[in-house]
């Protein structure tokens, strides 16, 4: 399978009306980006939903595996909530490669507060090169 990007993905898609239109920079071998969640991704109310948490996680992972020339796709995500991500509040998404070879990548990520550092959520995923 060919993997193409045509700015219509859910987390980094600038097309996406409905995406998070994130944004990545990368540097020393770490990935960073902003995420302010709204309401509109919210599970319980003013509380982002889980699953909105892992795509940043995940999407996270992934950028780094790009930035470092490769073209994954995750094959096993693991997700630890540390607490409740509220709307609206400024948060900053963190990942790095941990371990590369020609048949799997493992990756690291955490999703802090912008204001103090308080860990959200952190995720380990495994991700497998494309050919």
């Amino acid at each position: 399978m060919k993997l193409e990007d045509d700015n219509y993905c859910f987390a980094c898609g600038k097309n996406n009306q409905c995406g998070l239109k994130l944004s990545f920079n990368y540097s020393n071998g770490k990935l960073t980006t902003e995420f302010i969640p709204s309401k509109i991704y919210q599970g319980y109310k003013d509380i982002t939903h889980g699953g909105v948490i892992t795509t940043v996680l995940d999407e996270a992972m992934i950028q780094a595996a790009i930035a470092e020339g490769l073209m994954p796709v995750t094959a096993e995500i693991n997700v630890r909530f540390k607490m409740p991500l509220m709307a609206n509040e400024k948060t900053i998404a963190e990942a790095e490669i941990t371990k590369k070879n020609s048949r799997l990548i493992e990756a690291r990520s955490r999703l802090v507060k912008a204001s103090d550092g308080t860990v959200i959520a952190e995720a380990s995923a495994k991700m497998v090169p494309s050919k």
